[in-house]
């Protein structure tokens, strides 16, 4: 779901002009870079699903950064980051995205992401279980690249129009938001 939450980014940024784009892409991610050491430590982990290779073909077990409570603390402490740098709203945006992460994932995932840290009390397991229909996954991935892709163009443009200069830079950042998203969500379903 890389793919996704870089093009649900583009999308925010595309309503919120003063959060830089490349934070908000970092925050759309910010759950996922924060489980890659705790999964080195071997703390979270990633278990095969017999029978299964390729696109979603894993349970993640990230029982502290996709927990409910963990993504709310993550995020918040990303926000709090953002905030003497970027102000309040653009904080609380860029927390936001953070937490749109889980939301994301909540759809694509199977059930492998606990409520609390740790799944203490051992609480159901959340995930609607999408990535077990590749086509349709991937299918909603690609609509939030390209959907992306063409808000972020579009504010783009509005704001090269009223500053009356040229486009070139809002072409590129637009045409990388796509073709990076695609050649993502292209590894993503061939590996």
């Amino acid at each position: 779901m890389i793919a996704g939450h870089f093009g649900f980014a583009a999308m925010v940024k595309a309503r919120e002009r003063s959060a830089p784009l490349w934070m908000l892409m970092l925050a759309s991610v910010w759950l996922d870079i924060v489980f890659v050491p705790l999964f080195v430590a071997g703390i979270e982990t990633i278990q095969p699903v017999q029978g299964r290779l390729g696109y979603g073909s894993s349970l993640i077990h990230a029982d502290y950064t996709h927990s409910i409570i963990g993504m709310l603390v993550l995020s918040a402490a990303l926000g709090a980051i953002a905030w003497p740098k970027w102000g309040r709203r653009s904080a609380i945006v860029i927390g936001l995205v953070a937490v749109s992460h889980w939301a994301l994932d909540l759809i694509v995932h199977r059930p492998d992401m606990p409520i609390l840290p740790a799944n203490a009390l051992q609480l159901p397991l959340l995930g609607f279980g999408l990535w077990q229909m590749p086509t349709a996954s991937a299918a909603l991935e690609l609509t939030l690249v390209l959907a992306g892709a063409w808000l972020y163009w579009r504010a783009a443009r509005a704001v090269c129009l009223k500053a009356q200069r040229g486009m070139r830079l809002a072409v590129i950042a637009t045409l990388l938001i796509a073709a990076s998203g695609i050649l993502i969500l292209c590894l993503d379903l061939t590996s």
